[in-house]
């Protein structure tokens, strides 16, 4: 069992826990997940991890109800504890194994939206640690809905608040920001979007016409995490990848947001998921070992 030791609504339907979870805090690093269960008959939920403390042998998590799994889960408080907490699954964020004088030269955007602004979090705050401060835009859609403004601030070289309706920081969209940026002069090597699909789709849009590579995190598909369910094939490159097993980070530019937009809502449906292990065959899943070439479902 997995204590919890800490648990707050940090805003409408929007949850944060800290876990005491030694061996993932151990070995964990930014842009990896977890999979959360939270007793033996529950659903397995993957979650990136928000931040961790390995002194303390603690890792946080941030979630948002969605579905009965995650309602549940709202409802657990200080004390209570998960019956499986997995992890650290996934690969890190390219950055955690880059030279860090190379790093430090490089001009480095993140693009956070809505819950996106949790995983975005630890890796500002990695890069914070290691001396190179990067440019961070939040994006809500009201003051309201803002997350982890506070801990971002800490971390980041300067922080740009936007909201959809205007209510705090700049009006408008992530992108929009993302335009004035470039305009009033600055000039980036890197851009990380985590956020919504939608939202990635248009920010990769923008970076492209503006040439600035950009490396996007799928976790918003993932529903099983190990590959085994079908839920987050993508094609990327042209190139079939699954979100929880070979990302979940990949070239923004390289990826069919249209194509994975639509396969989330067919999945949605048992007549969906049927249809599409129907069409996929053998390349429907990832990692369960039965997928490769001449592989039966």
């Amino acid at each position: 069992m997995y204590k919890i030791v800490q648990a707050k609504e940090l805003t409408t339907n929007i949850y944060l826990m800290v876990v005491e979870a030694k061996r993932v805090a151990k070995s964990c690093q930014p842009g990896q997940f977890v999979i959360v269960r939270t007793d033996e008959e529950g659903e397995r939920i993957p979650l990136t991890i928000c931040d961790y403390d390995r002194d303390k042998g603690f890792v946080t998590i941030v979630f948002q109800t969605v579905g009965a799994a995650t309602q549940k889960m709202a409802w657990l408080k200080e004390g209570d504890a998960f019956h499986d907490f997995v992890g650290p699954l996934g690969c890190p964020s390219e950055f955690v194994t880059q030279d860090i004088d190379t790093l430090k030269k490089k001009r480095m955007l993140f693009v956070a939206g809505g819950v996106g602004t949790a995983p975005v979090y630890p890796q500002v705050k990695w890069l914070h640690e290691q001396g190179i401060e990067a440019d961070v835009i939040v994006g809500a859609k009201t003051k309201d809905l803002l997350i982890l403004e506070k801990e971002m601030e800490e971390v980041a070289g300067n922080l740009y608040v936007t909201t959809d309706d205007g209510s705090y920081g700049r009006s408008g969209m992530v992108t929009q920001t993302i335009k004035d940026l470039v305009d009033e002069g600055k000039n980036y090597d890197t851009c990380v979007a985590i956020g919504p699909m939608i939202m990635m789709k248009f920010v990769c849009k923008m970076t492209k016409e503006l040439k600035i590579p950009t490396i996007v995190s799928l976790n918003p598909i993932m529903v099983d995490g190990t590959g085994m369910c079908g839920a987050c094939r993508v094609t990327v490159g042209g190139e079939v990848k699954f979100a929880c097993v070979d990302g979940p980070e990949f070239d923004g530019h390289q990826v069919d947001f249209d194509q994975a937009m639509k396969r989330q809502q067919i999945y949605k449906t048992e007549e969906g998921r049927a249809f599409l292990r129907a069409k996929e065959g053998n390349t429907h899943h990832g990692g369960c070992g039965n997928c490769t070439d001449g592989g039966k479902e």
